[in-house]
C-alpha cells in the first residue's frame, strides 16, 4: 500500500473560496444598511439636541430669530453644533435652522454629506413633525410624519 499524502487540493480550496464569496455577498449589503441607518441615528439625535436648544434660545430671547450663525434667521446653527454625530471626526450631516419670521416656528434640517449622500434629508419642526425625504427628491412627500422606514 501506498502511503496518502496529506494537504488540501485545489478543487476544496475552490469550494472554501466560493463558500468565503456567497457569505460576504450576503454579509456586506447588511452592514452597509446597518451603518447607513446607524449615521441617520445619530442625525435624528442631533436634530433632537438643537430642538432643545432651540427652545433654550427662545425662553432667553422670546423669539427664534437670530439663533443661526451670525444672528441670522437661516442657515447653520450659532447655538448648536453644525455637523453630526456630534462626537467624532467624521461627519455625515450638515444642521440647519430656517426660522420662519412672525410666526414663532423653525423648521431644523439635516442634509447628508459624505458616505450619507443620497440618503435624504431629514427635518424637525418646532410643532414636533418629523420628516424624511427618503426618496431623495428634494421634497417631503405628502403625508410623511417620521423618520423610519415603518411609514
Amino acid at each position: 500500500m501506498q502511503a496518502r499524502e496529506k494537504g488540501v487540493t485545489l478543487l476544496e480550496l475552490m469550494i472554501v473560496v466560493a463558500i468565503i464569496g456567497i457569505l460576504a455577498g450576503i454579509a456586506y449589503p447588511s452592514y452597509q444598511t446597518h451603518v447607513t441607518e446607524t449615521r441617520r441615528t445619530d442625525a435624528m439625535g442631533a436634530l433632537n439636541g438643537l430642538a432643545a436648544a432651540m427652545e433654550r434660545y427662545y425662553t432667553e430671547n422670546l423669539s427664534y430669530e437670530g439663533a443661526a450663525a451670525g444672528g441670522a434667521d437661516t442657515g447653520a446653527p450659532d447655538i448648536f453644533p453644525t455637523q453630526a454625530p456630534l462626537d467624532g471626526n467624521r461627519k455625515f450631516y450638515d444642521l440647519t435652522i430656517q426660522t420662519l419670521p412672525s410666526s414663532d416656528s423653525y423648521v431644523l434640517r439635516a442634509t447628508p454629506i459624505n458616505g450619507q449622500v443620497g440618503d435624504g434629508y431629514l427635518e424637525l419642526t418646532n410643532a414636533g413633525a418629523r420628516r424624511w425625504d427618503r426618496n431623495n427628491n428634494g421634497a417631503i412627500d405628502a403625508g410623511e410624519d417620521c423618520w423610519d422606514d415603518s411609514c
